[in-house]
């Protein structure tokens, strides 16, 4: 990617910034940057207490106006649960990276539902292999393996103590 991209990226971010802050406060966005590991997608990291309220930001301020949830997913790095977002702006043509840190003994976050219907089955999805809890989700619950299961498959602390039919 070239240099005057990078730029015109870090610009965006930082218009992005500026938005939050003026609507919430400042010190709400933990860490943002120009992700080069990710595409070079523009990358906002916010405290779970604000993930919300930062949201709803990005869909309904005119000038972001992220009306689309491309993705939605969560991560184990051991010493924390990560939930990651990724929007995007029809109007704008522009995508953008939410994410949140969590505590691996109680992961809990609000639901993005009542802003994306769509991130519905992402964080069903979640919750069943993570333990991720999506307060105000509609019908959370585990969509591939049982209610009775025991354990989350992606945690890297997971050991099978599941009774298998054989």
């Amino acid at each position: 990617m070239a240099v005057n991209e990078v730029e015109e990226l870090t610009q965006k971010i930082e218009k992005y910034v500026s938005i939050i802050e003026s609507e919430i406060g400042e010190g709400v966005i933990e860490k943002w940057e120009v992700n080069k590991m990710a595409k070079h997608l523009p990358t906002l990291e916010v405290s779970r207490n604000y993930f919300y309220q930062v949201a709803e930001v990005l869909k309904t301020h005119e000038e972001t106006n992220f009306n689309y949830l491309l993705e939605l997913h969560g991560t184990d790095f051991e010493s924390y649960l990560e939930v990651y977002v990724c929007l995007y702006s029809m109007k704008n043509r522009e995508k953008l990276v939410l994410k949140t840190k969590l505590e691996i003994e109680n992961p809990v976050i609000d639901s993005l539902t009542p802003l994306w219907p769509g991130a519905d089955w992402p964080e069903c999805e979640a919750f069943d292999l993570l333990g991720i809890t999506f307060t105000g989700h509609p019908n959370l619950q585990r969509i591939f393996l049982g209610d009775d299961w025991k354990g989350y498959p992606l945690r890297k602390d997971y050991k099978d103590e599941n009774e298998w039919d054989s």
